[in-house]
């Protein structure tokens, strides 16, 4: 999952970054307004987290224009004060929810993944193919009845896989996703990670539930292998 943090403060970025990565999701950060009109224009997240007071161009105000542009990707606002007509202003502009400062970074989270679930219709609360089970909110994964363990990076792998379950997905997708858009590194490390899958969620249990589609990407079987 990918998520654009845009806030001025870098103190606040820097940690909302640093945690969220460590939870597995790619995180690109602006500082400013324009900055952050212009990455969400350009590339596509599954949640926006935006503070209200942005130089240039106001949270608020980035928000609305966003959804006059037919972006309706989730928006978190985050502000520093917390009275009622700020609430008001950032759920008017069309945010989805609202968090004042200071804040309870597992509350952060928890509002975060919350939008993940009910961006569109295709996400439900529980992903399932076949008796493969992930459920984001409480970061747990199944093959049938027997928990399988996986790294906050291997977690965000299976859950952007499922959420397309029988599409074709190329690496660079994967990559624009799970790491950040910025990433020069090694782009065998997605068959990297898909190895890593095949050996917690398939080969324990006799499954070939994710496919390589040579010469294009990967593709999860719906049914779950």
């Amino acid at each position: 999952m990918r998520i654009l943090v845009v806030d001025d403060d870098v103190r606040v970025a820097s940690a909302v970054r640093r945690g969220l990565e460590a939870e597995g999701y790619a995180v690109d950060v602006a500082g400013d307004g324009v900055e952050g009109r212009w990455l969400a224009t350009e590339n596509s997240y599954d949640v926006l987290v935006l503070d209200v007071m942005l130089p240039l161009v106001t949270g608020d105000r980035l928000c609305a224009d966003l959804r006059a542009a037919g972006n309706w990707t989730p928006i978190l606002m985050l502000t520093a004060r917390s009275a009622p007509e700020e609430e008001v202003r950032a759920l008017d502009a069309g945010a989805d929810d609202f968090l004042a400062k200071p804040f309870s970074y597992v509350v952060l989270l928890a509002r975060v993944r919350a939008l993940v679930r009910r961006g569109t219709p295709e996400r439900p609360a529980v992903l399932t193919a076949g008796d493969l089970r992930l459920d984001p909110a409480s970061r747990r994964v199944h093959r049938g009845p027997v928990p399988v363990e996986l790294t906050p990076r291997q977690f965000a792998l299976l859950e952007f896989l499922m959420r397309r379950a029988g599409q074709v997905v190329s690496k660079a997708t994967i990559i624009e996703h799970l790491w950040d858009f910025a990433y020069e590194g090694d782009p065998n490390i997605v068959e990297v990670y898909v190895r890593q899958l095949r050996m917690r969620i398939d080969e324990p249990f006799g499954r070939r539930s994710i496919e390589t589609v040579r010469l294009v990407g990967y593709r999860l079987d719906p049914n779950g292998g």
